[in-house]
């Protein structure tokens, strides 16, 4: 049972939108702009909605869509095809509109997932987060290494790194870039994550590395979203692509690597026995 419910007769509703880059965006219901105790201002944007929530006792998630015009809801398309909001965790709750504060009485918390455009439209799937736990945990036996590098989970990979920083020297496209002051051997950056720190796409998510070179070539998977320019600056982290030979030859940890390159595969088990 809830501890506090806001009157019905004077009660409405507001969405906090917490992204995974720090930016916030608070909407209300309320006709007018609403300040809450906290002093945090809750935007009363025409122009966006948001469907009805049911839950029941069980683990079942509850799912939302949050519906809106572009810019009108303080949500841009590029801010959304960008990827700011991919991830980002919404609260959902009621207040008393004589006399709001902020989380008074919650409604769900949720995820933001799939977004879909239709004309100037948008809408923003909602997963609730006790979805967390209808997902299925263990692990699988791999060739590759399931640990993150520089990561805690599975007893840690045991390995740390310096973040790397510099400017962009020049642009091939918007996956190619190169830093020529940089030094570090060829691959030295594969699959590890490179992210700017000014110019247009500051707070843009980190893009995965597909190659970097000895002369400073970076490639990414996914282009960045706004154009860079010569003069940009950028953070780095270093990589691993999971593999017995980077663990041992890059990292020299192989008492840390949780891959099994030797276990046989299904093609080599269930063969038919023969004489060789």
């Amino acid at each position: 049972m809830k501890s506090v419910v806001a009157p019905p007769e004077t009660s409405t509703a507001c969405l906090r939108i917490e992204c995974t880059n720090g930016t916030t965006v608070r909407l209300t219901q309320y006709p007018v702009d609403l300040t809450m105790s906290n002093s945090e201002v809750y935007q009363a944007v025409a122009g966006y909605d948001f469907s009805g929530v049911q839950e029941t006792a069980s683990f079942s998630p509850s799912a939302v869509d949050l519906q809106g015009i572009m810019d009108a809801s303080g949500i841009t398309r590029d801010a959304v095809m960008s990827g700011i909001f991919d991830g980002a965790k919404c609260y959902l709750f009621r207040v008393n509109f004589l006399a709001p504060v902020e989380d008074y009485e919650p409604i769900t918390a949720s995820v933001l997932g799939k977004t879909t455009f239709e004309d100037n439209r948008f809408t923003i799937e909602e997963m609730s987060l006790i979805d967390a736990l209808n997902q299925s945990a263990g692990g699988s036996i791999l060739v590759t290494c399931p640990k993150t590098f520089g990561g805690t989970e599975y007893a840690g990979c045991g390995q740390t790194y310096s973040l790397a920083t510099g400017t962009i020297s020049s642009v091939t496209s918007q996956f190619v870039v190169r830093d020529s002051a940089r030094g570090e051997p060829a691959d030295w950056y594969g699959l590890g994550k490179i992210w700017f720190t000014s110019g247009a796409n500051v707070g843009i998510k980190p893009r995965e590395i597909q190659d970097y070179a000895a002369d400073g070539t970076i490639t990414v998977f996914e282009p960045f979203y706004y154009p860079v320019v010569i003069g940009d600056a950028y953070s780095m982290a270093p990589g691993c692509r999971k593999r017995l030979e980077d663990c041992r030859d890059k990292w020299a940890n192989v008492a840390n690597f949780g891959g099994f390159p030797d276990v046989p595969t299904s093609s080599s088990y269930a063969q038919v026995g023969n004489k060789r």
